[in-house]
């Protein structure tokens, strides 16, 4: 098969002890060098040279420590338990590099939005247009206290203010016209007539400028986004550039692609105006039954504590309080306050309003392999299932690692060269900047 559209490849990084999967500091191929720059510069190369998009990495402003109100158990059993800041790894690994986006999870709860403008348009200044924001509301409580607050914001009020905080940081990127610096020794260093304060007075905040960076290569970072339903669904479509999602299976992923595809033209954005990408692990060997062996490696890296110390958090909800088989109660249920993407999946998916402790383990296999859908084979086998899912269920994918940096050298060296082969991927970068290799406008200025 040859196609003119082609796929978008993203790989989903962390600036910790393990990737995405909790357990991958275990495997034995796993680098142990993870806050050295070298561990990030070497991840940056093998993605370039793959031609990937972009690079993100994914945070949390708080160490898992909700299960059982401890973290001793995070630390002891490395479940995330170290958290480097993203921005500073994402530059090391930028650095590296020269056509490969870097995107940084930043949180609307705990930071201002002039700082946050002004710190991703450095970071897409310094990359030469590469960057990206994946904005995100902190939800538990163990972020909360971290940054002196006692409660969390409830999900609807955290979305409230993350709609002005991007008013506001897309008001102060769009501020300096593109032309505004004139840069003449013996005149005018920049046109004032073209650099305007936002004077922006609002609900949840307040910030005048003028802003203090230029408009970069690409005139502004690229903005992630991971809301699936209610709330969360409609920023993203209002937001986001890129969204990523998480789909059980690819029956799900059809469907809710039809539906979100739906909501971006109803808004008016069109359908094509932004890219979905579905987080996916993939276990590639020479055979399928070298990729089966290292699969059962992996798995038997797992250990259940994983699982409901993340559950714990990204929930906002002490699992240890519950007996595995006792049902949650309706209360219980309306009070978790984390991402409720997952509440609701666990609901569909077990057919109880009030599942139980062991629903949440088995429906959403979190701080396993199966958490997002895993591609595993051969070469042609794992091309033959990003095929079967591109253009019915997304744009293009999220791969997390089984193990970094070996997974990623696995993907690039075995399964690049057979998309490539099919028309499904590209050969080289498009241009510069990262809105140029996504096939994005470059966005106005001003309003």
């Amino acid at each position: 098969m040859t196609t003119d559209r082609q796929m978008t490849l993203i790989a989903f990084l962390q600036a910790q002890n393990c990737t995405n999967f909790p357990a991958s500091w275990r495997h034995p191929a796993a680098a142990a060098d993870f806050m050295s720059p070298e561990y990030y510069q070497r991840i940056g190369r093998t993605l370039e040279e793959g031609k990937f998009h972009l690079a993100f990495f994914d945070d949390r402003l708080a160490i898992p420590d909700v299960y059982a109100d401890d973290f001793k158990m995070t630390i002891r059993e490395g479940i995330r338990a170290v958290k480097l800041d993203p921005m500073l790894c994402a530059l090391t690994l930028a650095n590296a590099t020269e056509r490969l986006g870097v995107g940084v999870t930043y949180s609307t709860t705990y930071y201002e939005p002039f700082h946050v403008a002004r710190t991703f348009q450095t970071l897409d200044q310094l990359t030469k247009g590469r960057a990206a924001w994946n904005v995100v509301t902190s939800l538990n409580s163990s972020e909360a206290v971290n940054f002196g607050r006692d409660l969390v914001l409830e999900h609807d009020l955290r979305y409230d203010r993350a709609e002005e905080f991007l008013e506001i940081v897309r008001g102060h990127w769009r501020s300096w016209d593109d032309d505004a610096l004139i840069l003449d020794k013996q005149g005018m260093f920049a046109d004032p007539e073209r650099v305007r304060r936002l004077d922006h007075q609002g609900e949840w905040f307040k910030s005048r400028g003028p802003f203090t960076v230029p408009r970069s290569a690409q005139g502004e970072p690229i903005l992630i986004q991971a809301g699936q339903s209610g709330r969360g669904r409609s920023f993203a479509a209002k937001w986001g550039d890129l969204v990523f999602v998480i789909y059980p299976n690819l029956k799900v992923g059809q469907k809710s692609y039809a539906e979100f595809k739906d909501v971006l033209e109803a808004t008016g954005r069109g359908r094509d105006s932004v890219k979905i990408a579905p987080a996916i692990y993939t276990v590639v060997g020479e055979t399928q039954t070298q990729a089966e062996d290292r699969r059962a490696v992996i798995d038997n890296l797992v250990k259940p504590i994983d699982g409901l110390v993340l559950l714990s958090e990204v929930l906002n909800f002490d699992f240890a309080k519950k007996g595995y088989d006792e049902a949650f109660t309706t209360e219980e249920m309306d009070g978790i306050s984390g991402i409720q993407a997952f509440r609701d999946r666990v609901v569909a998916l077990s057919g109880r309003a009030n599942p139980t402790p062991r629903d949440f383990v088995e429906f959403t296999r979190r701080g396993t392999l199966d958490e997002f859908p895993v591609f595993m084979g051969s070469p042609k086998q794992i091309a033959d299932q990003m095929e079967e899912w591109f253009g019915t269920a997304c744009d293009g994918f999220v791969l997390a690692a089984s193990h970094a940096p070996g997974a990623y050298d696995d993907f690039v060296r075995l399964v690049v060269p057979e998309l490539r082969r099919r028309g499904l991927f590209r050969k080289d970068f498009e241009g510069a900047t990262l809105r140029e290799n996504l096939g994005l406008q470059r966005p106005p200025v001003g309003g």
